[in-house]
């Protein structure tokens, strides 16, 4: 495709556990019920968006040992919602974030297999990996998976949910109401798999949809899981989106894993996740961003990241006071708030002191300085330039867009945003398929596991 012919997609993440969405301004509604979801999704249907996203919380942040009671968590669980939502739209793309880690290829994969039904093809699975013995407790099994075999359990998981998606044959239901049978038995493989983390045999239960599979979505950002998304998956997210020189690195280097993986460079969707702050004029647009980010890092938040770098409780300190004296304490991560290993906590300290320093900066401003560049913040024309560059150029193929409030976040993006984007040529004015496949410009799958065409069964079984 052409330079000139890029179009860009865009998604909307109804984040799972998080400290991003503002849940405590008058501005924000309900976080739980289903007229939140609904009023997201019908917004983002509206604005043609590809797809709708919900993430996945599977345990409770804790702090200090106690619940992180500052994050939103409790949502609804993804499929149930998303099956629900199906029926109060009609074009836009439903993923649920699952977990391989703890889930069974036989069950998930007919639960997204039935959503991918209801919805007539619209359905998505972003796969996710867990390797935290923090999470693993709700399932009793503790930290069994090291980081690397996350991946080599889920690549069997998904290979095997393909494998069910795939055991009916195309003309497998019957075509009239004539025909002998509603279902030809001979048209359903069994499908038997036994793999270093599987054993399974069956039969499975439904039919291909009208997209053959559910879109298969994939987040990792380690060596491992760039090289999982390069063999396996439709779409791949990243963290990779503000930048553009950075999105266009990370571009780069999973298309040079897709050619090394057999596949071609146009097979994979890749779509940061961003946030999206507008404003009328630059000046509003920086002011808003402002407030935002002072309602997302919260002075008991700030603390709270802060003490995961120090190693140590923070929680009686001043946010808006000065970074603490003392050096940082070298430990194991525990899982409080998500936690993860940091590389070298005292080079990040020192980098912070700098930092602070230099601008003179409280220890929540320097939170907020150093953490997680999240986004564009600027006019819908401003935007809509930049973001015609970042598509045009091959950074990306669209966004992934979060909304910092519920359930009116995505009011601005559709109302301004949109309609400068298709003033550039760079959005659609319309949808032009049904399913989530064709908003993306992905092909309907063949077998993705070609199989024998010798029928096993025969016609009275």
């Amino acid at each position: 495709m052409s330079t000139a012919q890029r179009r860009l997609h865009l998604g909307v993440f109804f984040q799972g556990v998080n400290h991003w969405t503002i849940w405590n301004a008058p501005e924000s509604g309900s976080q739980i019920d289903f007229s939140s979801f609904r009023r997201m999704i019908t917004t983002a249907e509206r604005g043609l968006f590809d797809a709708f996203f919900l993430g996945e919380g599977l345990r409770l942040r804790e702090s200090g040992g106690a619940i992180h009671d500052l994050d939103v968590a409790g949502r609804p669980d993804a499929i149930t919602q998303l099956a629900a939502l199906a029926g109060v739209t009609s074009r836009i793309g439903l993923v649920a974030t699952q977990n391989t880690t703890y889930n069974e290829p036989a069950d998930l994969a007919r639960r997204l297999s039935g959503l991918d039904l209801l919805s007539r093809g619209r359905a998505g699975w972003n796969v996710v990996t867990t390797d935290n013995a923090w999470t693993g407790e709700n399932f009793r099994r503790g930290g069994y998976l090291d980081h690397g075999d996350r991946y080599v359990r889920a690549e069997q998981f998904l290979t095997i949910a393909r494998q069910i998606w795939d055991a009916w044959a195309a003309d497998a239901t019957a075509p009239s109401t004539t025909a002998e049978h509603w279902a030809d038995p001979k048209a359903v493989a069994t499908v038997g798999a036994r793999t270093g983390r599987f054993d399974v045999e069956i039969t499975p239960l439904l039919p291909r949809s009208a997209q053959g599979h559910p879109v298969v979505f994939q987040a990792g950002d380690s060596a491992e899981g760039r090289d999982f998304a390069a063999r396996n998956a439709d779409v791949i997210f990243s963290a990779h989106g503000s930048d553009f020189a950075d999105a266009l690195a990370f571009a780069t280097d999973i298309r040079a894993r897709l050619r090394a993986a057999g596949r071609a460079e146009d097979a994979l969707r890749i779509l940061p996740g961003t946030e999206i702050i507008l404003g009328d004029t630059e000046a509003e647009a920086q002011e808003k961003a402002r407030w935002v980010r002072l309602h997302q890092v919260t002075p008991a938040t700030a603390l709270a990241i802060a003490g995961q770098v120090w190693g140590r409780d923070l929680s009686d300190r001043d946010a808006d006071g000065p970074l603490p004296a003392e050096d940082p304490v070298v430990v194991e991560p525990t899982g409080e708030m998500g936690s993860r290993r940091w590389t070298d906590p005292r080079e990040i300290v020192r980098r912070w002191r700098d930092t602070a320093e230099a601008r003179g900066l409280t220890l929540r401003e320097t939170v907020i300085a150093l953490g997680p560049q999240r986004g564009h913040v600027g006019t819908p024309s401003g935007l809509a330039d930049r973001f015609a560059h970042f598509v045009r150029e091959g950074a990306v193929d669209g966004f992934n867009v979060s909304p910092y409030l519920t359930p009116d976040g995505l009011d601005d993006i559709v109302d301004k945003l949109v309609p400068a984007l298709q003033d550039r040529g760079v959005y659609r004015e319309r949808y032009e398929g049904t399913t989530l496949r064709e908003h993306l410009g992905l092909p309907r799958p063949e077998a993705w596991i070609r199989r024998e065409t010798q029928r096993t069964r025969g016609a009275g079984h």
